[in-house]
């Protein structure tokens, strides 16, 4: 992970902005405080709190696994009338 000080952070933020949005890669931001944090986009944040909340659900993430072995043509076929409220 790219490291850069908070006085160059300042000097560049468009860039830096820019950077990690395109790149989905964070940038730690540095202090002579030893109190570092660190930049990352909007979209990867969101993600991360999607993946934090699905891993959060009891069985979800064996659920999702399972999921994935199934053969395409065996998958259901997406019906927005679906009585989901027995489920």
């Amino acid at each position: 992970m790219t490291a850069i000080s908070v006085t160059k952070a300042r000097e560049n933020i468009y860039q830096i902005l820019s950077d990690v949005n395109n790149n989905s890669q964070p940038i730690t931001i540095t202090n002579n405080r030893g109190k570092n944090a660190v930049l990352i986009s909007e979209e990867d944040w969101n993600a991360i709190q999607e993946t934090l909340y699905l891993n959060s659900i009891p069985g979800m993430t064996e659920s999702i696994i399972e999921a994935g072995k199934e053969p395409l043509e065996e998958c259901s076929v997406y019906d927005p009338n679906e009585d989901w409220s027995k489920i």
